[in-house]
């Protein structure tokens, strides 16, 4: 199975602001969209958010953008590339790549990106560790790091 998953990113013609491309804010909205979908299907027959108890959830940790080109509203989707790129004791990394067309050779990356995700307590409000299932699940989509053109201070 491939580590980077694609999936389809549907753009609406109000995602366009006064400047005739798809606004700078709408890629967050991209990135959580496409991060719940992956999230939500099954690997090795288990979800993750199945394996999220009712006292726990995730929480963006961090948030890093690098737009590359413009976006243009299309009635063809849009792809979102997502991947694993570190799994720590209570947090983990995806990296994204936003283009232009899905399952096309020719598609235009316009944005990369990258989120720290953490589990929390709900009760507590603190960091928990992730289980061995959550961490194979995410082990399972492990890939390489974002390619940012800076590097990213750790």
């Amino acid at each position: 199975m491939s580590t980077v998953h694609t999936l389809p990113l549907h753009l609406r013609f109000g995602d366009e602001d006064s400047y005739g491309h798809v606004n700078n804010v709408r890629y967050f909205q991209f990135l959580e969209d496409a991060r719940v979908q992956l999230m939500s299907r099954p690997a090795g027959g288990v979800c993750f958010m199945d394996t999220v108890d009712p006292d726990h959830y995730t929480l963006v940790g961090r948030q890093e953008i690098e737009y590359l080109a413009p976006l243009n509203f299309s009635t063809v989707p849009a792809a979102v590339d997502l991947w694993t790129t570190a799994v720590g004791v209570s947090s983990f990394d995806l990296g994204y790549a936003v283009r232009d067309r899905i399952g096309s050779a020719g598609s235009v990356t316009s944005a990369i990106a990258a989120t720290t995700m953490v589990l929390v307590s709900r009760s507590t409000g603190r960091p928990v560790r992730l289980s061995g299932t959550q961490k194979d699940i995410l082990g399972s989509w492990q890939g390489e790091p974002v390619p940012f053109r800076r590097a990213r201070a750790r």
